[in-house]
């Protein structure tokens, strides 16, 4: 049996609150075939551990709003490079880029089919909602130079 849609859906709310942020990528990974604890894992990584901490933040926010609680979180300290969050049916998993890429759990999981979650991250919004830096930035598009200014 295939991860039910509304965890489908709580995955892809996950997504879209760590994609404000700008993770280097995310993937979702059904493993409802394989384990019987949980049903997705949704797997985001980020360059640096406020990046990290930023992530998880945003999750715990969009998770919130879905009406959902953590039940368990670990890695989340000072060194943080592997930050778990048990959602129930819903394991995230928030990874430095260079963990991320040793500990392949795409590859231990291939067997499993990816969710697609309709994040794009190559661009600066989701969707058509501009993102939170571009709203920072007052979502002009342009440069800002060390005094405020607009560079031009």
């Amino acid at each position: 049996m295939a991860a039910s849609e509304e965890i489908i859906e709580l995955a892809r709310g996950a997504a879209t609150g760590a994609a404000e942020v700008k993770p280097t990528s995310v993937v979702a990974i059904d493993v409802s075939e394989r384990l019987i604890l949980t049903e997705v894992f949704l797997v985001i990584s980020g360059e640096s551990q406020p990046q990290l901490r930023a992530i998880v933040n945003a999750v715990d926010r969009a998770m919130h709003e879905a009406g959902e609680k953590v039940r368990r979180r670990e890695g989340f300290d000072a060194e943080m490079h592997w930050v778990l969050l048990d959602y129930g049916d819903l394991i995230v998993h928030v990874q430095l880029e260079e963990d991320r890429e040793f500990y392949a759990l795409e590859k231990l999981w291939a067997d499993c089919p990816q969710i697609d979650l309709g994040v794009d991250l190559r661009t600066d919004a989701v969707g058509d909602e501009p993102s939170t830096l571009d709203r920072l930035l007052g979502g002009s598009g342009e440069a800002v130079d060390s005094a405020g200014g607009s560079a031009q």
